[in-house]
């Protein structure tokens, strides 16, 4: 989440008599995250987010991510809806922007996960997974493993002013990706980007789960490995193997992982890894003027991959092979 995109009080005024949520008390800009511009508001009838898509979002996707979310809602899956205006629409105009209300879901994001909540948000994973089966709308993945050599090639020229000879050590592993990345294992919606500060926890429990704007179809596996990457490993990126066993004994108490997936494993990791590390990377060079948002360091996952690469089996995961 990020603000961009600045809203005045009178454009925003005209937007909400769209909607039927009350008398607008407060709204705030949220200055986390580096896709959308993001208001936390309060009306008389309780809080709301409100996000404006910006560019790097593809407005042809919108329809996906607001019916996914609807979806997985009318499932029980614990997650925010978009909230419809009175025509029945998620999805209106503000500032030029498309822009959507979601609902304001409760709880604190984790800033230093502990092992019982790697295993509900295992849990989580796997029924976001089992929920998303039958949902109708398709959307490729456009961060998928063909995709980082060209997202690469934007920033290879100015990668090693990150650190001395890191062009030539992500090249070798980007071959390495393309040669040996895994084809035809289960696949499905998965959420892409199930970070700590995407998890919510409220009274010692799961709350939900938010920021679907990087949900696709692809290897379900695939975002279990993403979650081993943001969850699993400590402040001094060292793995911690309590807390991968806890997250991948959740998923699995849910959704079992087939033979193919676990041994797919050790290579979904480094991908995973490899993928945040570019998208990073990219935003770190490229950080727009004046928008309230800080990068993250993408030398974090230089190291989570170094970890991956020494990995040859999934039981350096903690689990039982």
């Amino acid at each position: 989440m990020a603000v961009y995109t600045d809203v005045s009080d009178e454009a925003l005024a005209q937007f909400l008599t769209l909607y039927d949520i009350g008398t607008l008390v407060s709204c705030k800009g949220i200055a986390e995250g580096v896709e959308n511009s993001n208001y936390l508001l309060g009306t008389d009838q309780g809080n709301f987010i409100l996000t404006l898509y910006e560019k790097r979002v593809d407005t042809d996707d919108l329809p996906f991510f607001l019916g996914l979310m609807d979806h997985l809602a009318a499932k029980d899956l614990a997650c925010p809806v978009p909230i419809h205006d009175r025509s029945g629409k998620a999805l209106n105009t503000l500032e030029g922007r498309p822009a959507a209300i979601i609902s304001f879901l409760n709880g604190m994001w984790a800033k230093n996960p502990h092992t019982e909540q790697c295993i509900m948000v295992g849990a989580a994973l796997a029924e976001f997974h089992d929920k998303g089966e039958d949902f109708t709308i398709r959307r490729a993945n456009a961060l998928n493993q063909p995709a980082w050599k060209p997202l690469f090639a934007q920033s290879a020229t100015r990668a090693d002013e990150v650190q001395i000879g890191l062009r030539s050590a992500i090249e070798t592993e980007l071959d390495y990706l393309a040669a040996n990345w895994p084809q035809n294992l289960p696949g499905g919606v998965i959420h892409a980007d199930l970070f700590p500060d995407n998890v919510f926890f409220l009274g010692g429990t799961f709350s939900g789960m938010i920021d679907f704007y990087f949900a696709c179809n692809d290897m379900l596996a695939y975002d279990l490995a993403i979650c081993l990457n943001a969850w699993c490993f400590e402040k001094d990126n060292a793995f911690n193997i309590t807390k991968g066993r806890a997250l991948i004994e959740g998923y699995q108490s849910v959704r079992p992982l087939s033979a193919d997936e676990l041994a797919a494993l050790p290579v979904l990791a480094r991908g995973a890894a490899m993928r945040f590390f570019l998208t990073r990377l990219h935003d770190w060079i490229r950080v727009p003027p004046g928008a309230l948002v800080v990068p993250k360091n993408p030398l974090e996952y230089v190291k989570k991959l170094r970890f991956h690469q020494q990995v040859e089996t999934a039981s350096a995961y903690g689990i039982d092979l």
